[in-house]
């Protein structure tokens, strides 16, 4: 009998200060700690946990239990997000982003030792240089799913110089080997996520297409994703494999005013396994979220546009919904996607 493993990947998780005011005004309510950020992630609790396998992007470093925490331009941020990521249904999350380094190589570790106490699969940042070598495989039901992650850079910080492998960057010849190391480990199924491309432009760069050209000609690499355009970027496929250039934002909290920061999208993909055991896509879907801004009174919420539309409760946000939901699609669709399948989800 064929088997068949769906995956779900969301956009950044950039924490900037507005949200943990929220996660303090719903500790308050909740009684959960200082800071409870599960009323923020509520409504994508059914679609994250109901996936076989689901991604998170931490984009920021975290901080030491009770801070100090900093937000926008160098990040530091509450470790309380993480148990609020296990509880929504992330199962792995990826790590490698241009923010990685913000609180030097402490940051880094730290930040992977705060999802291994919570039980959550990492992939792109490394704390020993062994860990950098060896890929990410999550078996998932007896399917293992193999994760590389890397970014276009750190803002301009050096790498440590003692630890230059602690994150690694977008370097076609490595990613490609990183991607045969989970193959030749038993990984059935591998997916590549880069921090990469121009913030707030919705068009993929030169340099993506460029390196999604390079990646997709690779027979070990099944899927490619991206972040750090905090705006959602087009599905497209290339060389017979779907990339995904940009999500958007899953969470952030961004004051500016380019359009669409406050847009992002699930992807969620199906893969199904051929007659020779290898897999392929068999369906990929886009689903929309927004995120409410803070006023300074009401907490902020990630929305599951598609299920939220028609629902009376969000009656008060219905054109915003609809706003976000055009928005969306028009971006994931606009190199032809949805004639070759793609379909928006819920």
């Amino acid at each position: 009998m064929p088997r068949t493993i769906t995956v779900v990947m969301n956009g950044d998780v950039l924490l900037h200060d507005g949200l943990w005011t929220t996660a303090e005004i719903d500790a308050a309510d909740t009684g959960r700690g200082d800071m409870d950020f599960r009323p923020l992630l509520s409504d994508l609790k059914p679609l994250v946990s109901g996936a076989d396998l689901a991604v998170c992007h931490m984009e920021t470093p975290l901080a030491p239990r009770g801070g100090p925490y900093a937000s926008y331009p160098v990040f530091s941020v509450p470790p309380s997000i993480v148990p609020a990521l296990k509880w929504t249904g992330f199962d792995a999350c990826t790590t490698a982003s241009n923010h990685s380094i913000d609180q030097g190589f402490d940051g880094l570790a730290r930040t992977l030792d705060y999802f291994e106490a919570a039980g959550i699969e990492h992939a792109g940042t490394a704390a020993t240089r062994r860990a950098s070598r060896e890929p990410t495989i999550v078996d998932v039901n007896g399917i293992k799913v193999g994760l590389v992650s890397a970014t276009y850079g750190t803002n301009g910080i050096p790498l440590p110089s003692e630890q230059p492998w602690s994150v690694p960057l977008i370097n076609i010849a490595k990613i490609k080997r990183m991607a045969a190391r989970a193959r030749a480990a038993g990984a059935d199924i591998v997916m590549v996520a880069l921090h990469w491309g121009l913030e707030y432009l919705h068009e993929p760069t030169d340099d993506q297409v460029a390196i999604a050209n390079q990646l997709t000609k690779s027979p070990d690499i099944d899927l490619v994703y991206g972040h750090h355009a905090h705006v959602v970027q087009p599905y497209d496929k290339v060389n017979g494999t779907w990339v995904v250039y940009g999500l958007g934002n899953m969470v952030a909290q961004q004051l500016t005013s380019v359009e669409g920061v406050y847009d992002g999208n699930a992807c969620r993909v199906t893969f199904h396994e051929r007659r020779d055991g290898s897999f392929r896509v068999q369906r990929l879907e886009y689903i929309p979220t927004m995120i409410t801004p803070f006023d300074g009174v009401h907490p902020m919420r990630v929305l599951n546009v598609p299920q939220d539309i028609d629902d009376p409760a969000f009656a008060q946000l219905r054109a915003q919904l609809q706003a976000t939901d055009d928005r969306v699609s028009t971006v994931v669709t606009s190199l032809g996607a949805d004639k070759r399948g793609v379909t928006e989800g819920q």
